[in-house]
């Protein structure tokens, strides 16, 4: 193993064969990814090196309804980096109830090009 370059080690989400990758850089330059068993886990370590993204699951407070939090999802994953500022965000929405399964609470959230969708219906008390 040369000192010029570094190692990373990630577990593949991307399939239910859960590989274990080694993605070996130089700098910022990715030199190879080792480990994958389908296209998907070279994909899923590059894009965990380069640009890590999440899917965000939380809760917003909603009036009116028959339980006081509604839970919600980003529609896509999310730069990492971007979680805790929307998180932050959805602390300071309100809803009114009704909410319906999937409408969207928040369009373009944070400027992602991402909407947050309801993740179950919430009737009127």
């Amino acid at each position: 193993m040369s000192e010029r370059y570094r190692y990373h080690h990630y577990l593949c989400i991307g399939c239910p064969l859960g590989c274990r990758l080694e993605l070996e850089a130089e700098a910022e330059d990715i030199v190879e990814v080792r480990g994958f068993a389908c296209r998907r886990g070279e994909e899923f370590a590059i894009q965990e090196h380069t640009d890590p993204r999440r899917v965000l699951t939380t809760t917003v407070r909603v009036t009116g309804g028959v339980w006081s939090r509604l839970p919600v999802k980003t529609a896509g994953a999310i730069s990492k980096g971007q979680l805790l500022p929307l998180c932050r965000a959805l602390h300071q929405l309100t809803l009114a109830a009704p909410v319906k399964l999937g409408e969207v609470v928040l369009i373009d959230a944070l400027g992602t090009g991402i909407d947050v969708v309801a993740t179950r219906d919430l009737p009127r008390a």
